[in-house]
């Protein structure tokens, strides 16, 4: 069961507790949990400035959690006010040794808040407990380990240049807005905090409105490792009054925004539109899964429906468009739509179930739209297309056949767990297929062939290419895509040139000639 809440007696927070008679024992809640739901501004919780509050509310059973302070522009402004102080009287002259220290001492402290945090993602996002704890969270502590360990290392160069000595430096940018979307909370916190505060930077970062709690959890914390008010802001509120004024902001420097490709193109415009502040985008993503005759099938399969069934299908890189080669697609599909009807679906809280609901009754709409239009061009439903339960926003998995390349579902970024599975003859064929879409965010190639493997992968126009595996992202491997699916790479080294600005200084070495 999921877990009650109580509110407190100010409107700043609530506080989670356990069902003792009917949560598992296996996924313990702490009773209580306090999350305090205002804006972090200047290591504080904050009202917003209107007084207003959005909802934040349970996919499991569609009953509102919490009540969370919606941040207008006038808050952004404080914000950003905030970090800009910070950076100006303390974090720009704050050594790499230092953050790293305290980068280090926050990850410590979210490990021992591990358990909370991922109770609270659960709870808001409606993903499985395990993943919660397993992947979201763990990722979470280790992305804030790998870039403390950066926070010192950040040099430029000294070039050889004839009569001067020339060097580079490379320094901060200054405020950093961040955008994050609800598919993975904390996770994406984290690819966007911990780059730029290794670099030097300090942070004003949006949540999702769907999702704000374990934001907010993490906000708790930050002041506990240390960081100085306002280093760190993290406020909650809708993309056209808040996103739009963080990303218009003339103080903020650099916006990284991880969403929808529309949405994209409206935060590239409202940077353009201020102070042409730097931009990365990690948008959408319709990426292939080929798996050719020569595959492993039991491996290809068991990929195959984590590629596309994991967080519920709600992940930008899922494996939504599967190509089989005409050898082995009668046995594939046979055993793909049964590990699909096997999925366990159900309360998130018990371990036992792989799928939760989908995010909001927004998102359940959309997709079960997605699934109508597609039996409506032609394409047939091999296994799911329907509801699940009676209660929260759950939805089948749904596995498509007999698709064409042009069909709506082939086409547009469903976000959830809804896949198409094609026939293909030739290497030719395929590579042609897997093109077929704006997108070029990732893809997968399931062989036993090393070169095969090798040559498709530099055919593939994609930021990431999964040989015999899909959906296995790292902190330390660069991520980000080609085409409409954004520019931009985040984690690993790569990711901290987003954060910083590159100084060429050169000192004359060469003596002037002056007549006496």
């Amino acid at each position: 069961m999921s877990p009650t809440i109580q509110h407190f007696t100010t409107t700043k927070g609530v506080k989670i507790t356990r069902d003792a008679a009917n949560d598992p024992v296996s996924s313990p809640i702490f009773s209580p949990l306090p999350v305090n739901t205002g804006l972090f501004i200047n290591n504080e919780f904050v009202a917003a400035k209107d007084g207003k509050t959005l909802d934040t509310v349970n996919p499991s059973n569609g009953k509102v959690i919490a009540k969370v302070s919606e941040a207008g522009p006038e808050d952004v402004d404080l914000a950003v006010h905030a970090a800009e102080k910070a950076y100006n009287d303390v974090w720009s002259k704050t050594s790499g040794k230092t953050r790293s220290r305290l980068m280090h001492k926050l990850a410590d402290i979210l490990e021992s808040h591990a358990e909370e945090l991922a109770q609270i993602e659960t709870l808001d996002n409606g993903k499985g407990i395990s993943f919660s704890r397993g992947f979201d969270v763990a990722e979470l502590i280790q992305c804030f380990r790998y870039y403390a360990g950066w926070a010192d290392k950040i040099h430029g160069k000294v070039i050889d240049t004839e009569g001067a000595f020339s060097f580079t430096r490379h320094e901060p940018i200054g405020v950093c807005g961040a955008i994050i979307p609800w598919n993975f909370p904390l996770l994406m916190l984290a690819w966007k905090i911990a780059p730029a505060l290794a670099t030097g930077n300090t942070v004003v970062l949006k949540t999702s409105e769907l999702t704000p709690l374990s934001g907010l959890k993490f906000a708790s914390l930050v002041a506990e490792a240390g960081f100085p008010p306002g280093v760190i802001n993290i406020i909650t509120g809708y993309g056209p009054r808040a996103g739009d004024a963080l990303a218009r902001h003339s103080k903020v420097g650099k916006i990284a925004f991880t969403g929808s490709t529309n949405v994209g193109r409206l935060v590239m415009k409202a940077a353009a539109e201020s102070n042409l502040k730097k931009v990365t985008l990690e948008l959408g993503g319709k990426s292939p899964n080929i798996i050719f005759d020569d595959a492993d099938l039991d491996e290809a399969v068991k990929w195959a429906h984590h590629g596309i069934f994991f967080n519920h299908g709600q992940t930008c890189c899922a494996g939504s468009r599967v190509y089989v080669q005409e050898g082995v697609y009668d046995e594939f599909l046979k055993r793909f739509s049964k590990i699909s009807r096997d999925t366990k679906i159900g309360d998130p809280f018990d371990e036992g179930n792989f799928q939760g609901p989908q995010v909001s009754e927004t998102q359940y709409n959309r997709i079960m739209s997605y699934i109508e239009h597609g039996i409506k061009e032609g394409a047939k439903v091999a296994t799911g297309g329907k509801r699940h339960g009676t209660e929260g926003y759950f939805i089948e998995p749904t596995v498509f056949t007999d698709v064409k390349e042009d069909m709506k579902i082939m086409q547009e970024e469903i976000f959830g767990p809804v896949v198409a599975v094609a026939k293909f003859k030739t290497l030719e064929e395929v590579i042609e297929k897997a093109h077929l879409t704006e997108y070029g965010l990732a893809a997968a190639v399931f062989t036993q062939n090393v070169t095969k493997a090798l040559e498709v992968s530099a055919l593939l126009k994609a930021g990431t290419v999964w040989v015999n595996c899909v959906n296995q992202l790292d902190y330390n491997t660069p991520f980000g895509g080609y085409r409409q699916s954004g520019f931009g790479r985040e984690n690993g080294k790569y990711a901290l040139d987003n954060y910083t600005q590159i100084k060429t200084v050169k000192v004359n070495l060469t003596r002037s000639t002056r007549s006496t």
